[in-house]
């Protein structure tokens, strides 16, 4: 079956054809189609936009995601922010120096990255899929793979290496992103 990606991003839309391959016929967003406004509030309602509105120009199988960092000691911020944390120009290495900053002192660094993915089938049928991953943020950022968060962002049963110092084959045993990933799949068979 065809699917269509419903993301610009480059290192999303990598890590997720990967994660698909073998399963599907992966195809990416056409590189002039707009881009989607993330008007929701939480994870699922930036998901369902961004498929839905793929899936209503495209009418092709649409998976997409919304990813958010939650923080036990921000109150779980910068959550649907995340990607923006720092502004909506913010690059990802500003997005870590800003939370690294607002974390400063604090001896609580319990987070949890959580994917939402939202799937609408050739019949327009949408169904919802979340991956989560506890873990806690370092003090400073290190490693040099992956992209985000993934030099702060120490993962639960990784040794106390940041996601950013795993190998792409080690993240995408236990990152949120294929744990979405694998509830969807496993919803297929």
């Amino acid at each position: 079956m065809k699917i269509i990606l419903a993301t610009h991003n480059i290192h999303k839309r990598d890590e997720l054809s990967k994660l698909l391959s073998g399963n599907f016929d992966v195809e990416v967003l056409p590189s002039d189609f707009p881009e989607i406004e993330e008007t929701g509030s939480t994870l699922e309602e930036n998901a369902r936009i961004k498929a839905g509105t793929v899936y209503e120009a495209l009418r092709l199988p649409t998976l997409a995601d919304d990813t958010g960092l939650e923080v036990e000691a921000l109150g779980g911020a910068p959550g649907v922010y995340t990607a923006r944390y720092a502004g909506e120009n913010a690059i990802y290495n500003d997005n870590c120096i800003k939370l690294l900053q607002e974390l400063e002192g604090k001896s609580n660094r319990n987070a949890l990255f959580k994917t939402t993915l939202c799937f609408i089938d050739t019949d327009g049928t949408e169904q919802l899929f979340t991956g989560i991953v506890a873990g806690e943020i370092a003090i400073e950022a290190r490693g040099s793979n992956g992209f985000g968060y993934d030099p702060v962002f120490i993962p639960d049963g990784s040794g106390g290496r940041t996601f950013a110092e795993l190998s792409a084959e080690e993240k995408n045993i236990m990152s949120h992103r294929a744990r979405a990933i694998q509830i969807f799949l496993d919803s297929l068979s």
